[in-house]
């Protein structure tokens, strides 16, 4: 009805039989668009306060043709005892349109979960009745438990059985446990003073001895935060334990968004336990001490003073708004918006140092700081160089460091615009985790945002802060476009295996509502891949009208485990010393070899005397022996002078750190000794360590200096077990008619301390290289193999005449003075033999060699043999999806990865039918 709002005071129910008279108080709104938009509740006898559990129900029409259906739906849920059940419980504001889930927030004052059955009926009426119910789900925060009732029949007088109300029942099999939260009241009062009321929406957190809740926002639609005015809500929060802190604030910074709060009040419902915070003071810019955020203890509240360093490169300064998250061992302080500065009026400029004031309840030992700024702004690039943090009342020399010295700019670094500081001056970037986070939008019509996403992660370690999803891997433009998967990186400390997330956006922009299809994270830290479904609106006109949501993952997949790396890469100070091309490094340890990791960001690196540090996720090699690194020789002026290499990983060590001291009352009325205030007791404990290994370089990696190589190993500094060899190869072509090849020709060299990586080899002793019946010599320098065991040939079958017969490869370790021997006497070709156009090749006794000369026939079939008794061959069938052009005309290349080593890159063959490697258990593909 058009009038159907109505503000009900009070219920009076006289037993005349019994001569007793019950009062329901109720003060509350019965209105869809008032309140909390219930026009039906249940209320308990004298109660002043409301002491509903809540129960969200979630209601699924078929995706049959006519399953939608114009009538008021409504819902029984019984209790396991079958005596109690909730009335019947109309579904207003639903759609119940096909193939769409409705979803409804029910209040009622008993506790049924774990529900024995469900009844769900219609009361027939409207156009088009009839109606094709799929399940029902309903999930009881109080007790944690998710209930599925299928249903997946009509409730139509015209088809089947003719009923329109069926109980249904449980499929055991699909519930599901989740975190449990205990309903709560809030009364907030505002103060009765003119102008102390607000239109801002208010958001609160609350902290306790067991943890801290979400950010719950209170939406100002019903007139609420008024002068004078009580307002009471229902929320739901986790076990807390004893409640500590009440953290209050909004996000309006208009001059008519101010709000004086007097005070906040909590109670559990069900066991009436009872907290109050007294506030009395102003949230708004123009008043007090300007901050729209209070933070109202149960305990002391201490006062912090913030440094934050601006750098002193070009265009470090910001315009942005800055905030700011003080992480201690006892709670954090949130994000506070860096507004009023103590020192400067203008904030933020190069070289500057600005000192704000954060009131907070006590934190304890700030352990990490996360800062950031919204972007906003033509200039809003900034770049940080460091944040000092100390209590008030501690000297400046007291403060604790956190070191950034990075860009917080979308065009810059990483691209990031937030991060996370810890108090580390060794190898900082390596105590965060990163967790990359795929965001796939549904592909129904309507499902794109224009709003900004943000998600919360929680673990078995703790959660996350609310992370804005700002600058995402795959730089796709449009962020959550119909159909498309947008990918992002987010580092924060390790918070454990993951069993939730929660997932919003800000409801900005034309088109804010937004359809979430799925959530994947791998986290390469834990070996870790989750799955995360949703499919389901994010909207305030649909479903629910909710703009964020809770997702438990439905599937936990192992991948490999990698560990963080901090490569730090310094250019020489040399005339014309920086490049362009793309710079890539392989790492090698005692336990294998990473994959090739390009050392690339959006700022412009490798500049003459430029620093790079890069911080990179890859296979744990344990101690590292040597490095390789290289670039492609593109661009302009691609030569490249480098100076040194850094690479620092984090390994678990024992490290003598000051011993706790226990809290001993006798001792305080005792007089110290002297030696006992000299010496500090000291204890072992396991800590993370920074394992550092510098690579002194100086030397050109250009076509046209020194030896003309683009690549080079390094050894570390202090490295006295291996030292740099070098390997004489000649490489024989066949005598037969087009055996040469003018593709280019690429070389890895195989032994028991690692390989050579991949070497082009450029310069021959030849003019004309890989002709008919010629030998070709080449030199390789790398870090000593020792034994060799095989090699890897290949060509880029980029030529007209790429087709090539390789006779054998003799190759001479100069140092040990050993000729090794790899005959091949096969095509690399497309159009002969096999149509490979890369060979393995094994060493041979030259006893061998003599033999083949001797008979062809029979030396060569036992080469095949030995050769196919060491190695595999993988029969690779790659599938085109059924799109519209998902075909395309680029050549296809594949990489193996197995438990002794990798293919290497099986280049751009037209067709791959069949690859022989030696290579062991395949455990990845790329």
């Amino acid at each position: 009805h058009k009038k159907c709002v109505w503000a009900l005071s009070l219920v009076v129910l006289d037993d005349l039989g019994n001569k007793v008279v019950y009062e329901f108080p109720v003060n509350r709104w019965f209105a869809m668009d008032e309140d909390d938009g219930k026009i039906q509740r249940d209320i308990l006898v004298g109660g002043n306060q409301p002491t509903g559990i809540v129960y969200n129900v979630q209601v699924v029409t078929g995706n049959i043709r006519g399953a939608g259906t114009n009538s008021k739906i409504n819902i029984v849920m019984h209790g396991t005892k079958g005596c109690k059940n909730s009335g019947k419980v109309f579904l207003e504001g639903g759609k119940f349109e096909r193939a769409l889930t409705d979803i409804f927030t029910v209040e009622v004052a008993a506790l049924l979960s774990p529900l024995s059955r469900v009844t769900i009926g219609h009361d027939n009426g409207g156009v088009s009745s009839g109606w094709y119910c799929e399940k029902v789900v309903v999930f009881c925060p109080f007790t944690g438990i998710e209930q599925t009732f299928p249903c997946s029949k009509w409730l139509d007088e015209k088809e089947g059985d003719g009923l329109i109300e069926r109980e249904l029942y449980e499929m055991v099999s699909l519930r599901q446990k989740r975190q449990k939260k205990h309903p709560w009241s809030l009364w907030i009062w505002t103060s009765d003073i003119p102008n102390s009321g607000t239109d801002a929406d208010i958001s609160f957190q609350i902290y306790g001895t067991k943890g801290k809740s979400d950010e719950i926002r209170l939406d100002n639609k019903s007139d609420n935060f008024e002068q004078g005015q009580l307002d009471k809500f229902m929320v739901e929060l986790p076990d807390l334990g004893r409640i500590t802190k009440f953290r209050i604030w909004h996000e309006k910074r208009n001059p008519f968004a101010g709000w004086h709060l007097s005070k906040a009040t909590i109670m559990k419902t069900l066991t009436k336990e009872k907290y109050s915070f007294p506030c009395e003071r102003w949230l708004d810019t123009n008043e007090d001490d300007q901050e729209v955020v209070r933070e109202l203890p149960a305990t002391g509240e201490t006062i912090y003073r913030v440094t934050v360093c601006t750098g002193t490169v070009g265009g470090s300064g910001t315009d942005a708004s800055v905030f700011l998250n003080l992480i201690g061992d006892q709670g954090d302080s949130g994000d506070r918006q860096l507004v009023v500065c103590k020192n400067n009026i203008n904030k933020f400029e190069k070289g500057s140092m600005d000192e704000f004031i954060v009131e907070a309840v006590s934190l304890g030992q700030v352990q990490r700081v996360r800062i950031g700024h919204d972007g906003r702004g033509g200039g809003c690039g900034w770049f940080l160089d460091k944040v000092l943090v100390r209590e008030e009342g501690q000297a400046e020399s007291q403060a604790e460091v956190f070191l950034c010295n990075r860009w917080l700019d979308r065009n810059e670094d990483d691209g990031q615009i937030v991060r996370e500081l810890v108090p580390f001056a060794d190898g900082p970037r390596l105590y965060n985790v990163g967790y990359h986070i795929a965001v796939k939008t549904g592909s129904i019509p309507g499902s794109s945002s224009d709003s900004k996403v943000f998600v919360k992660l929680y673990g078995e370690k703790g959660d996350t802060s609310r992370m804005m999803l700002e600058v995402s891997d795959n730089n796709l433009g449009n962020y959550f476009e119909t159909a498309r998967i947008d990918i992002f990186t987010v580092e924060t400390f390790d918070i454990g295996q993951i069993n939730r997330l929660m997932i919003g956006h800000t409801n900005e922009g034309m088109r804010a509502g937004w359809f979430l299809d799925s959530v994947q994270i791998m986290v390469p830290n834990h070996g870790k891949h989750y799955m995360f479904p949703s499919h389901r609106w994010l909207c305030r006109d649909e479903a629910d009208g909710k703009t964020e949501v809770e997702i438990y993952p439905s599937e936990i997949l192992d991948s490999e485990q990698l560990i963080n790396y901090e490569v730090t890469v310094v250019t020489g100070d040399v005339s014309f010393a920086g490049t362009n091309a793309k710079v890539v490094i392989q790492i090698y340890g005692e336990q294998g070899k990473t994959e090739i990791i390009t050392l690339e960001s959006r700022s412009n690196n490798y500049e003459r005397n430029a620093t790079e540090i890069f911080r990179t996720e890859a296979k744990d090699v344990g101690k590292i022996f040597k490095i390789r690194i290289s670039h492609d020789g593109q661009g302009m002026g691609s030569g490249w002078f480098l100076d040194t290499v850094d690479v620092k990983r984090l390994i678990m060590a024992m490290v003598s750190v000051p011993k706790k001291k226990e809290d001993k009352k006798e001792k305080k009325k005792k007089k110290k000794k002297k030696d006992e205030e000299e010496e500090e007791e000291m204890e072992e404990r396991l800590q993370p360590v920074v394992q550092s290994c510098h690579f002194p370089c100086s030397r050109w990696l250009a076509a046209g200096e020194e030896d003309g190589e683009l690549v080079v190993e390094l050894l570390p500094e202090d490295a006295d077990e291996l030292e740099e060899n070098t390997y004489e190869v000649s490489v024989f072509t066949g005598d037969m008619l087009g055996a040469g090849t003018d593709a280019k020709v690429y070389i890895n060299i195989y032994g028991e301390n690692g390989d050579t990586g991949e070497r082009y080899l450029k310069k021959s002793n030849n003019l004309n290289k890989f002709e008919r019946a010629k030998e070709d010599m080449f030199t390789v320098t790398a870090v000593d193999l020792g034994t060799l065991k095989k090699l890897r040939i290949r060509h880029d079958n980029k030529s007209s005449y790429s087709s090539w017969y390789l006779d054998r490869v003799e190759i001479v370790d100069t140092k040990e003075d050993i000729t090794y021997y790899f005959p091949c006497n096969r095509w690399l070709a497309v159009d002969e033999d096999d149509g490979q156009i890369a060979r393995e090749l094994v060493p041979v006794d030259e006893a061998f060699m003599k033999r083949n000369d001797d008979d062809d026939e029979d030396s060569g079939t036992a080469l095949g043999l030995e050769q196919k008794s060491m190695s595999t061959t993988y029969t690779i069938k790659v599938k085109t999806g059924d799109k519209k052009y998902a075909g395309t005309d680029a050549n296809v290349f594949a990489i193996l990865f197995g438990e002794n080593d990798d293919t290497g890159r099986m280049s751009d063959v037209p067709i791959m039918t069949g690859i022989k490697i030696i290579l062991g258990q395949p455990n990845g593909l790329v």
